[in-house]
């Protein structure tokens, strides 16, 4: 009894001393240029664009008040790389943990922060983000193991900027116009969603460096002229302290740095992210469904590539132009050791295999495939699914034919095996957990096998965002100890809008028993046009949970062969081809014989006078 009341006591305790941070987001269309090429609206919270980094202190609880006032668009939030233990509920990407926000509505997140690092929060509804709703989130720590070995932070984002808006681009890109699935190249890279960002900073100091790729597509490599930078921390895992000269971050990674200002140093340092055009530009994927012309011969001339910042030590002097380098050597992140030594997880209890591809749907389209399903966002966002389904909840029938779920027990050891059967390369970001890389193979290695597992690192690198590089694969592993509703995606938003994405549903029993859904999260649904049903499997059955007639599906796969329409326009077309072979043929004839019988009287007359040429022919 005397246990049970200092277990209340220290409950009611922590709640009362635990800082509550509330804020109100107001999500607007502001109007900006922040390449200086091109004008045009962005999106803004509280009139306010590049939107400010949220700064947090571990332990803290945050209350987000976020007010739709887009007028056009709904909209959300994620908080990328918060496992939101205890909250699944607030992770934020429609269709799985909530409903959109519509227009003119609000909804409230609300969660605890416990762990400490580099993040960044950004809209999760279709290809949203990249039209500016992204801002760096970082959470500070009093316990930062290396918090005696610097003197101030800098948060430096970067970001590839398109000029032209999301939507218009995302129905270019998915289009029966765009059957190779090429994906519009951003016009700039950009630093802080600005460009020639100038940093102050003092001879002598160390800084703690956090840095943010919130770009759309493009990968970055980013280097500080003439600097050496210690790598300790990767996505929110503390490090062992690694030298680099340069980094490479792949949409949706982060890393924090120290670099010491040299006290002999007098001149301005440049610092450069500078585009992976590789990743950018694809053409074995731009020729596999036709033999034309490859769509783009080279980057286009006016893709603005690098983006350059100054570490300021004299604002007098002047800011120096980087200096070229012959070749891009980056880090190898899997070299990064975890601070905390967490040693490789070694019983596998549950191993999931995901083969991915680019193909075409009957539809003409390009889509993004897990074996060989394509997402497409159920009818009842999944978690209340879960919520609702009882001991169906379970079974992955209930999740649908076409959300790639997959049920999860409870503190498994989870094995994800992905092999990238495409000529590009996919950044894989997992929600709710970090994970372990037990390996990642190079370019063109092809599906992973179980002989490759002969050299497991004792203690991997981990983090939750891992570039796998074309026709190669990549072995991750985590313990299933946060029991919600996550997704497994490529974060190339191109990628998230044709279907690169698979659901993981962990715990679910325990959920149901653990989880209380706060009332507004319904209220939301009812409120959104046309209203979003909260009950049910995929498709909103609920008398039958295993029957999915009515579930949102993607287009029918392409033909084996020829349909009847396609047999009776082949015959047509030939037939056609046969008539204007006869036709030329008659011409030709026709022609031969009108000069043959002018051979015969000579081409002159009586005189010696040259008689008029056939008609048609040339002199």
């Amino acid at each position: 009894m005397l246990h049970v009341l200092w277990l209340l006591l220290s409950f009611f305790h922590n709640v009362a001393c635990t800082k509550v941070t509330h804020l109100e987001f107001n999500v607007t269309w502001v109007d900006r240029n922040p390449d200086g090429l091109h004008a045009r609206s962005v999106l803004g919270i509280n009139g306010q664009w590049p939107i400010p980094a949220l700064y947090v202190t571990k332990g803290e609880r945050v209350v987000i008040k976020v007010s739709n006032n887009l007028g056009n668009e709904t909209t959300s939030l994620h908080w990328h790389g918060l496992y939101m233990n205890g909250t699944a509920y607030m992770d934020g990407p429609p269709g799985v943990v909530q409903c959109e926000i519509p227009p003119g509505d609000s909804f409230v997140y609300d969660f605890n922060i416990e762990q400490p690092g580099t993040y960044w929060f950004h809209s999760h509804t279709r290809g949203q983000y990249p039209d500016g709703l992204r801002a760096p989130l970082i959470v500070r720590d009093p316990e930062n193991p290396f918090k005696e070995d610097f003197d101030e932070e800098i948060v430096l984002s970067f970001s590839d900027w398109y000029h032209d808006l999301m939507r218009p681009l995302l129905a270019s890109f998915m289009s029966v116009t765009n059957p190779t699935g090429a994906e519009p190249l951003p016009k700039s890279a950009l630093i802080n969603d600005g460009q020639n960002v100038t940093v102050a900073v003092q001879s002598g100091k160390t800084y703690f460096i956090r840095m943010v790729n919130m770009a759309a597509f493009a990968s970055m490599y980013v280097w500080f002229q003439g600097c050496t930078m210690r790598v300790v921390e990767v996505d929110g895992i503390y490090t062992e302290a690694t030298e680099a000269d340069m980094l490479y971050l792949t949409a949706g990674q982060r890393y924090s740095v120290l670099l010491t200002i040299d006290s002999n140093g007098v001149t301005n340092v440049p610092f450069v992210a500078s585009m992976d055009e590789v990743c950018l530009y694809v053409p074995e994927r731009t020729l596999q469904l036709t033999n034309l012309k490859e769509l783009f011969d080279e980057i286009p001339d006016d893709l603005n590539a690098n983006a350059t910042g100054w570490l300021v030590l004299d604002s007098a002097k002047e800011l120096p132009a980087p200096i070229e380098i012959d070749a891009f050597e980056a880090l190898d992140d899997m070299s990064l050791r975890p601070l905390d030594s967490l040693a490789a997880l070694q019983k596998v209890d549950k191993t999931i295999t995901l083969d991915m591809k680019m193909d075409n749907l009957g539809d003409g389209v390009n889509y993004a495939f897990f074996n060989n399903s394509t997402y497409v966002e159920p009818r009842v966002p999944t978690l209340y699914t879960v919520m609702s389904s009882g001991e169906y909840s379970s079974n992955p029938i209930v999740y649908g034919s076409h959300t790639n779920s997959f049920v999860l027990h409870g503190n498994q050891t989870v094995e994800i095996v992905l092999n990238n059967n495409d000529d590009g390369k996919h950044p894989f970001h997992l929600h709710g957990h970090a994970f372990q890389v037990i390996a990642r193979s190079e370019e063109d290695a092809g599906s992973y096998s179980h002989v490759d597992a002969t050299n497991v690192p004792a203690v991997p690198m981990r983090r939750d965002t891992l570039l796998v590089q074309p026709n190669g694969y990549a072995v991750l592993r985590f313990r299933s100890n946060n029991p919600g509703v996550w997704l497994f995606h490529c974060h190339l938003e191109w990628h998230v809008a044709s279907g690169l994405t698979a659901t993981f549903i962990e715990a679910p029993l325990e959920l149901q028993k653990s989880t209380i859904i706060p009332p507004d999260h319904y209220d939301l649904c009812a409120r959104n046009k046309p209203p979003v049903p909260t009950l049910g499997n995929a498709a909103g059955n609920v008398d039958n949970l295993l029957d999915l007639n009515g579930e949102p599906a993607p287009p029918p796969p392409l033909p084996a062969g020829f349909t009847t329409k396609g047999v009776v326009a082949l015959v047509i077309s030939i037939l056609s081809g046969l008539m204007m072979v006869g036709m030329i043929a008659r011409y030709g004839m026709l022609k031969c014989q009108a000069m043959e019988a002018g051979e015969g009287d000579a081409a002159e007359g009586p005189e010696g006078e040259n008689q008029p040429l056939l008609a048609g022919s040339r002199p």
